[in-house]
C-alpha cells in the first residue's frame, strides 16, 4: 500500500511542505488544474508538479483527474478530437511517471451535496447529503447552491446540457463509456498508465441523469467492457458506502483479489436515512463502515497499489476547501497506516 494525499497545486493552501510532514506520506495526488476538459496539459505543468513532489520526497505517480469532456459522455460526432487529446494526455503523463489516472463518468455534476459546512456536536464541519434537499433544487435556472456546481457552464450552456442529457439513459452511457475505453486502453497499455473510475457520487440517478457507477452489479459490467488489467477502479469507500446495498469489504476482496482496483479512497460515512447521510472522521466508531474490515480486505488480498485518505471534516478553527482541508486527513492517513501495521503484525 502506497499512502498518498490530494494536493491542488501551488494555489492550494495546504503546501507540499506540510503534506511531507505527515508520517507514512509516499507521495501526491494531483492534475493540471489550469487547462479546460479537452485541451492537451502542457509537459512543463506536469513536470513542475513531479519535481516540486520529488523536492518534498514525494512521488507523483497518480493523477486526479483527467477530465472526460462531455461530448464523449454524450457520444457526440465530436468526441473522436477529445479522445485524441485524452490519449494524448496519458502519453505525457505516462512519460512523467504517472501510474494511474483516476477519472469520472459522472454526467455534468461530478458529486452531489446539500449542504457543505454541516456543523457536528464538537464543533467540526463537514459534508452531508440529505435527498429531499437536493431535490427540492431546481438545476435548469442556474441557482444551484453549492459552489463548483455549474462554475464550468454558463446558465444557459448548463441548461442546454441537461437537455441534450434527456437522450441518454444508462445503456447509452455505457456504450459511450465502452466506446471510450476501447480508444485509449491501448495507450494505457503501451504506456504503462492504469485508468481507475471512480463511482458515482452519490451512487443513484440524480435530476434525472444516469448513474451507471454504482452498485457490484454495475462494476461487474464495467470491468466487462474492457477485460484489459488497465482498465479499473478507484474504489472509493464512501462514495459507494453512501448506499447500504453495497458491502464494501466484500467489494474491496473481490476486485483487490482481480487485480482491478488501482487507487482507494478511504473514508467513513454515517448513514441516517435511505439516501441521506454525513461525512465522519476516518475511524469505523465515527461512521457505519468498519474501515479496520476495508483495510484488512485489501492486506489480505495483497494490494499494492495508492490509498488516499478522502474528505475530511474541517477541525481546529481551520478553513479552505470543503473536505479538504489538512488536519482531519492527516489525522485520517495515520489512523489508516496504523490499521495497516496492526493487521501486518498480527498476521506476521
Amino acid at each position: 500500500m502506497k499512502m498518498t494525499f490530494r494536493w491542488y497545486g501551488e494555489n492550494d493552501p495546504i503546501s507540499l511542505k506540510y503534506i511531507s510532514q505527515i508520517p507514512t506520506m509516499d507521495g501526491i495526488v494531483s492534475a493540471v488544474y489550469d487547462v479546460a476538459p479537452g485541451k492537451v496539459w502542457n509537459n512543463g505543468s506536469i513536470g513542475k508538479i513531479k519535481e516540486d513532489a520529488n523536492k518534498h520526497s514525494l512521488t507523483f505517480e497518480v493523477v486526479e483527474s483527467v477530465p472526460v469532456h462531455e461530448d464523449i459522455k454524450l457520444g457526440k460526432s465530436t468526441r473522436d478530437g477529445y479522445i485524441e487529446v485524452y490519449k494524448e494526455n496519458i502519453r505525457r503523463l505516462g512519460k512523467a511517471g504517472v501510474k494511474v489516472i483516476c477519472y469520472n463518468f459522472m454526467p455534468v455534476f461530478d458529486w452531489l451535496r446539500s449542504e457543505l459546512a454541516y456543523e457536528n456536536k464538537d464543533g467540526s464541519t463537514s459534508l452531508i447529503y440529505r435527498q429531499e434537499q437536493v431535490l427540492n433544487m431546481n438545476p435548469k435556472p442556474g441557482n444551484l447552491s453549492l459552489p463548483g456546481w455549474d462554475a464550468s457552464y454558463t446558465k444557459e450552456g448548463l441548461v442546454a446540457l441537461l437537455d441534450e442529457y434527456k437522450a441518454v439513459d444508462s445503456e447509452v452511457l455505457f456504450a459511450n463509456l465502452k466506446y471510450f475505453l476501447d480508444k485509449i486502453i491501448p495507450v494505457c497499455i503501451e504506456y504503462d498508465v492504469k485508468m481507475a473510475i471512480h463511482p458515482d457520487d452519490p451512487p443513484w440517478d440524480i435530476f434525472g441523469l444516469p448513474r451507471i457507477i454504482t452498485n457490484e452489479k454495475n462494476l461487474d459490467r464495467f470491468l466487462s467492457l474492457n477485460d484489459s488489467p488497465y482498465n479499473g477502479l478507484t474504489l472509493c469507500t464512501g462514495s459507494l458506502g453512501a448506499s447500504n446495498m453495497n458491502d464494501i469489504p466484500k467489494l474491496l476482496r473481490k476486485y483487490s483479489s482481480m487485480g482491478r482496483i488501482h487507487f482507494v479512497h478511504a473514508r467513513n460515512i454515517k448513514l441516517v436515512g435511505e439516501h441521506d447521510f454525513n461525512e465522519t472522521a476516518h475511524p469505523s466508531k465515527y461512521g457505519s463502515l468498519d474501515m479496520y474490515e476495508v483495510m484488512k480486505a485489501l492486506y489480505d488480498t495483497d494490494f499494492d497499489g495508492y490509498v488516499r485518505p478522502d474528505h475530511g471534516r474541517m477541525i481546529w478553527g481551520e478553513t479552505g476547501k470543503p473536505g479538504y482541508g489538512l488536519y482531519d486527513r492527516a489525522l485520517g492517513a495515520v489512523y489508516l497506516s496504523g490499521l495497516w501495521e496492526a493487521i501486518q503484525k498480527s498476521i506476521n
